[in-house]
């Protein structure tokens, strides 16, 4: 098959969150398959200055309509590996940014311009470049636009651009909303603004126009696909999502074993394997000392990595302070984000720099090097469409202590709930059921016999991406 992907986001290129993994892998993977793949990212900073784009070919000059003016860009393409291109939609003055969304404050005031352009520049590179896509895929609301504009552009330029669409929600937390004044930058018919269109509320909902207009929609982890279709989840597309019940389905994200594997990992001081632990103790006396801790420390170590807002629970961590504070553990969070949250364990690691370290930054070998030296990795958020840190965890023999929604309940099976199967802890996404999960974790890290069981169970599971994309590849060919 011919298959375009678009996102705002590609692991090695450009990377705030499981978005860029999750796309980096799964065009990978289907490249490795045979398929003939083409990724669309915005030319950010970041992309251009990698060394897989130093010999990137201009491939287009773009002139794209945005609303009553032409705003000009180009499109420069390099394949990092066989079956695989990466063409980047490029315009300085909205991508030559250190960031991709805001300036770390604020979302930039541009994005939507930014990403519907970015939109219009894939649909123009499928028209021009005369890809004949199969199946285009799109990502989150950064590139929800694209199923629309591209029916669009056949309808105006009587051409086939692709068979059959797909979107894929990442998070509908994030919806892409926009004054509704901006609906005429897409230069799309009048009748979409409108509640069967991308009319939300006097604004316009770009992931709206995604699970409406793509012929088949999905999500990250199969119980997220049934969450969003209520109030509790849906974050006020319950009722949108619910109009596609019959399209949406689940499919489960994947570990791409090329980076997240223990025995291979180089970004880590030892390596090991299931039939031989030893270097995760090493990677366990590393992290002590990376982080100023005693070295001969035996109790347990938690660690997280997280984006720091209440979504991943950052503030459920805080709310069991005491537990950190009084008990022989250490903990150790990796993580930037909402600034009352960073402020605030900014405190609690100043308050006991002996027992927990906070480094707020992204850090990819720092992030690596938790999953491989904790004992536990805390990931109890309040929602969570599918989360790789906790399949990341289990492949890494760490026990993850997650909340039971979404991907987590779909990726972890409770040790004391299911004691022949069970692979970490689970608990509600509260403070007070988090709680009991610390203790019970106390309870098995005492238990070393039960501990490595469960290790050992957690490190025999498959997450490759080589079995989740034969989701996809099924999905694909029933949609044609």
């Amino acid at each position: 098959m011919k298959i375009v992907h678009a996102a705002s986001e590609l692991f090695p290129y450009m990377k705030t969150g499981g978005l860029a993994d999750a796309v980096g892998a799964l065009t990978g993977a289907l490249a490795d398959n045979g398929h003939e793949v083409s990724v669309f990212l915005p030319g950010y900073r970041a992309a251009l200055a990698h060394k897989d784009a130093a010999g990137a070919e201009r491939k287009l000059r773009l002139k794209i309509e945005m609303g009553d003016q032409f705003v000009a860009g180009e499109v420069r393409v390099f394949s990092p590996r066989k079956n695989l291109r990466v063409f980047l939609i490029c315009r300085e003055e909205y991508f030559d940014r250190s960031a991709p969304y805001g300036n770390g404050e604020r979302d930039y005031e541009d994005n939507a311009d930014r990403f519907i352009f970015f939109c219009k520049g894939v649909v123009e590179s499928l028209r021009l470049i005369d890809i004949q896509a199969d199946v285009v895929h799109a990502h989150d609301w950064q590139a929800a636009l694209l199923p629309l504009l591209v029916r669009d552009a056949e309808r105006r330029h009587n051409v086939t651009l692709a068979l059959k669409t797909v979107f894929t929600i990442h998070n509908i937390a994030y919806q892409g909303l926009f004054p509704a004044t901006l609906f005429a930058h897409t230069n799309l018919p009048d009748e979409l603004y409108n509640i069967d269109g991308l009319e939300y509320y006097s604004q316009i909902n770009l992931m709206k126009g995604g699970i409406l207009f793509a012929d088949r929609v999905t999500t990250v982890s199969p119980r997220y696909a049934k969450e969003i279709q209520t109030p509790e989840f849906g974050c006020g597309l319950d009722g949108v999502a619910q109009t596609r019940t019959e399209d949406i389905v689940g499919l489960l994200n994947g570990v791409d074993a090329a980076i997240w594997n223990p025995a291979i990992d180089a970004l880590l001081p030892a390596r090991y394997s299931p039939a031989n632990m030893a270097g995760k103790l090493a990677c366990r006396a590393e992290l002590l000392k990376r982080c100023g801790f005693a070295a001969n420390f035996k109790g347990p170590i938690y660690g997280m990595v997280a984006r720091f807002t209440e979504q991943k629970g950052v503030n459920l961590v805080l709310d069991n302070r005491d537990f950190f504070l009084g008990t022989d553990c250490r903990l150790v969070v990796l993580g930037a984000g909402d600034k009352a949250l960073q402020d605030a364990m900014q405190a609690l690691a100043a308050e006991a720099p002996e027992r927990i370290s906070l480094s707020a930054r992204l850090d990819e070998s720092m992030s690596h090097l938790i999953e491989a030296g904790s004992d536990f990795f805390l990931m109890p958020s309040k929602f969570e469409p599918c989360g790789l840190n906790q399949m990341y965890s289990q492949v890494y023999g760490t026990i993850p202590i997650v909340s039971r929604v979404g991907g987590l309940a779909d990726t972890v099976s409770d040790v004391d709930e299911n004691p022949a199967t069970g692979t970490g802890l689970m608990c509600a996404p509260t403070a007070e059921s988090l709680r009991e999960a610390l203790g019970r974790s106390l309870a098995l890290f005492a238990d070393k016999a039960r501990y490595a069981t469960a290790q050992q169970r957690g490190m025999a599971r498959d997450f490759g991406w080589a079995k989740a994309a034969k989701g996809y590849e099924q999905l694909y060919s029933d949609s044609l």
